[in-house]
């Protein structure tokens, strides 16, 4: 954990968020101001600064924060493939919009317009 860090204080229960789905490797929680009729992120409870420091030890939870997206999702409120559909954004660095600085999945749907993207 970081004390510095604020997804890692909503992990801890520090900061109030609500939960989507929580295990022994990721947090899952609403996004604060989605851009989407759905809109959740996934965290993995390992501080892990971004992408850019993701090291092949870390496979596993990508693997398992990957597969866990499109459960949440369904479970959220996205319809069901093909009709249906989410999105997937993992933001990284500043001139990759990054702005919390501890790895994060944004899955988002529901129906178009979104609000971005």
């Amino acid at each position: 954990m970081n004390e510095h860090c604020i997804f890692c204080k909503i992990v801890a229960g520090q900061i109030p968020s609500r939960k989507v789905h929580e295990d022994e490797l990721v947090y899952a929680f609403h996004d604060i101001h989605p851009w989407a009729p759905v809109h959740f992120l996934i965290i993995p409870k390992l501080h892990i600064p971004s992408m850019a420091q993701v090291e092949p030890a870390h496979a596993g939870l990508l693997g398992h924060m990957t597969s866990l997206a499109p459960r949440l999702a369904l479970q959220e409120g996205c319809r069901p493939y093909p009709e249906g559909g989410f999105r997937i954004v993992i933001n990284t660095g500043a001139e990759g919009g990054q702005e919390v600085h501890h790895l994060h999945m944004h899955v988002m749907g529901g129906p178009r317009p979104w609000l971005k993207g």
